[in-house]
């Protein structure tokens, strides 16, 4: 018999999995976190499962190689990221200045932590053969979800053409923005190339 409520064929999750759960998050926070604060060399197994709260069984356990908790990390970087966008493309009003807002809240997010703990992960590949087999693909995928986001957040028909590259380069100009950004402040020129862009963005969308 079912309990009340509970619905047919919908799995229940027992305490062992919801802790399960938990712990994996905590982990992956604390990947992110580490990445953020120490860089690469900085985020080992062990200083990220003494951030986490977890012992080192159950960091092993979940992840067992340093490799296999920074892909989790990333990808679980990807999905925060595209969340934070949503919810702040949701405050921007609809008109003619919502490009503006799109291209400036995404210029933020490429020179944001997140996008700072990513990119110690891409340095890092270049000279991991077994990190960069596991991160390309991956990456593949978060750049394909990210073109899509930005699609429907401006609005585009990709239909037509020219749009398709307009927001390539938008996506790659604001990559290339967030790394000049890595060792000095870079915002007046960011600033400056940001406007003349969204100039031409606009005609060509």
């Amino acid at each position: 018999m079912f309990a009340a409520g509970q619905a047919v064929g919908v799995p229940v999750r027992t305490p062992q999995q919801e802790r399960s759960r938990a712990t994996q998050a905590r982990l992956l926070e604390a990947t992110v976190e580490c990445l953020v604060e120490r860089g690469w060399s900085g985020t080992t197994t062990t200083v990220v499962a003494t951030m986490a709260g977890v012992s080192r069984g159950a960091q092993l356990h979940h992840y067992p190689t340093k490799a296999s908790l920074v892909m989790a990390a990333v990808e679980h970087l990807a999905e925060r990221r595209a969340e934070e966008i949503r919810t702040e493309a949701a405050a921007i009003p609809p008109g003619p200045q919502r490009l503006d807002g799109v291209v400036d809240m995404l210029a933020a997010a490429f020179t944001g932590p997140l996008y700072m703990a990513a990119l110690e992960v891409w340095i890092a590949a270049r000279t991991d053969p077994e990190l960069r087999a596991a991160l390309v693909p991956l990456e593949a995928r978060v750049g394909r979800e990210m073109h899509r986001l930005t699609v429907e957040l401006l609005g585009a028909d990709e239909r037509n053409p020219g749009v398709r590259e307009a927001i390539q380069a938008t996506l790659d100009l604001l990559r290339g923005l967030g790394v000049a950004n890595l060792l000095s402040d870079d915002t007046a020129r960011r600033t400056a190339l940001l406007a003349a862009w969204k100039r031409q963005l606009a005609t060509l969308l």
